[in-house]
């Protein structure tokens, strides 16, 4: 399992990368281990806004279905079209493959989520 030391995480397996005043969001390599073959990804649109813990968007394998949860409060700048196109990249490198970019309205909120080795406590426990 692979954890990236210069992201933050979430409970719910999600990756953020902070760039300035926007972030960029995915699911973990945990997360798409744990799902399998993922065939369908579904993601909002460019301009939504959302508030921390809605639903971000949906992503399923031939095994589950998921809802992907927003961790910060922001509006949505940029969607990744290309793993709408082809959802088996997440597979492939679940990092590289980011699903929405936000402009972040509250960036207190970063200090809600996990550091690189709190996730990786978490993902021990849930093994």
């Amino acid at each position: 399992m692979k954890i990236l030391k210069n992201l933050l995480y979430t409970k719910e397996h999600e990756w953020i990368k902070v760039e300035g005043n926007k972030a960029y969001i995915g699911i973990t390599d945990f997360a798409q281990h744990a799902l399998g073959s993922i065939v369908y990804v579904e993601l909002p649109e460019v301009d939504s806004e959302l508030s921390a813990g809605e639903t971000l968007g949906a992503i399923e394998s031939v095994k589950a279905a998921s809802d992907i949860f927003i961790p910060l409060d922001g509006k949505i700048v940029e969607i990744n079209e290309t793993i709408v196109d082809e959802p088996a990249l997440v597979n492939e490198d679940a990092f590289e493959n980011w699903m929405v970019a936000i402009e972040m309205t509250d960036k207190s909120q970063l200090e809600s989520l996990l550091s690189p080795e709190a996730y990786e406590e978490l993902c021990k426990e849930g093994e």
